[in-house]
């Protein structure tokens, strides 16, 4: 599933007809007002920053709340709850924050927010503790696809809806849980493994800097990405593969061991920014020039990335969109009205190139 491009060069395919897609135009506005984080540059009243659905794959019926079998609510009558998986001191984790509370507060419904600090244990007992204190309904971020059956077993026991964003879970949607909002991790990765390949026209060996283990989101982006590199660029030659755990300093140390057992290393893949952050030091460390003597390209889209592109630093970079704010709760009221909400629904992200990451850095679309 191709990604679309920065919107002043290619336009972003919404699919027509969702209630999610025109929830785009009457929500965005709350979803970053407050820049979205420290280190955001823009809000999410600028359209170009806003999530759009690429896609919805529900198999059957959308759905509600009388087939999950949940009682019926009004959302500005009770507590909603809200559970971060990763500290916010990540620029994405920050930014997805702050555009829930956002959007909570437009919206008149009362949010309370746990964080586990990428701790899946204590990702089930902030849950747990946030349905103590009396949350009718759930946004869960998971820190792993199939650590949280105990909390989500839990909520199922007490007709606790749970709709999860940015990666999945395991279990059965409108059932264990209402559903997924979030990216084709496999397609941005295939965009990654193309630019590599643009990138060292002549081939060479690379590297992956790999997400945490155990969530969906860092093995679809491994797969995604070794996959077209063998099927599209046998001249390119993966020689190292290892977890950096999506953090900046284990992605500077693993990327300086790295170099250390393969300095002939011209390309280095990173399954998100802040991991390709720390590649950039240990690149520097070694005294090498990254975006000449290494190619480095990243994914989510965070301004400090896509300032490197736009110095040549990074070769590119494939947004991950955190503003999930307005399509989520206008999910939930979705999900609790006649129609229901999408079991699946995918966003459509930007691609960042030298061509126009210095507009978007200028229009305020990053984070």
């Amino acid at each position: 599933m191709a990604l679309t491009s920065k919107r002043r060069t290619a336009s972003v395919v919404v699919v027509a007809g969702t209630a999610l897609a025109l929830a785009l135009t009457g929500c965005s506005k709350s979803a970053d007002d407050n820049g979205g984080g420290s280190t955001s540059t823009g809000g999410a009243a600028n359209t170009g920053a806003a999530q759009q659905v690429q896609s919805t794959g529900s198999s059957g019926d959308d759905c509600t709340y009388t087939t999950y079998g949940a009682d019926k609510i009004d959302l500005k009558g009770v507590t909603v709850g809200f559970s971060q998986s990763e500290s916010t001191s990540n620029p994405f984790r920050a930014t997805e924050t702050q555009s829930i509370t956002d959007e909570a507060k437009a919206r008149g419904i009362k949010l309370i927010q746990r964080n586990a600090n990428a701790n899946v244990q204590q990702q089930n007992t902030d849950i747990q503790d946030m349905i103590a204190q009396g949350a009718k309904v759930l946004i869960v971020a998971p820190e792993n696809s199939d650590g949280l059956a105990p909390a989500f077993a839990q909520a199922k026991a007490k007709k606790i809806p749970i709709l999860t964003i940015d990666r999945t879970v395991n279990g059965s949607a409108c059932s264990d849980f209402i559903g997924f909002i979030g990216s084709d991790f496999a397609g941005q990765a295939k965009i990654a493994a193309q630019d590599m390949a643009k990138a060292l026209p002549d081939g060479g060996n690379i590297a992956i800097l790999q997400g945490t283990s155990g969530n969906n989101v860092a093995q679809a982006r491994t797969d995604g990405f070794t996959k077209e590199i063998a099927a599209s660029s046998p001249n390119l030659k993966v020689v190292a593969s290892q977890t950096a755990n999506f953090d900046q300093a284990t992605g500077q140390k693993v990327m300086e061991q790295i170099l250390q057992s393969n300095p002939d290393i011209k390309g280095v893949y990173a399954e998100n920014d802040t991991m390709a952050l720390g590649a950039i030091q240990a690149i520097k460390a070694a005294g090498k020039t990254p975006g000449k003597d290494i190619q480095v390209i990243g994914i989510d889209g965070t301004e400090d990335a896509v300032k490197n592109v736009a110095a040549g630093v990074m070769f590119s970079d494939v947004e991950t969109n955190p503003r999930f704010g307005p399509l989520a709760f206008q999910a939930l009221t979705d999900f609790y009205g006649d129609k229901g909400t999408p079991t699946n629904v995918i966003i459509a992200d930007h691609h960042f190139t030298k061509d126009n990451a210095q507009d978007a850095l200028d229009n305020g679309d990053v984070y």
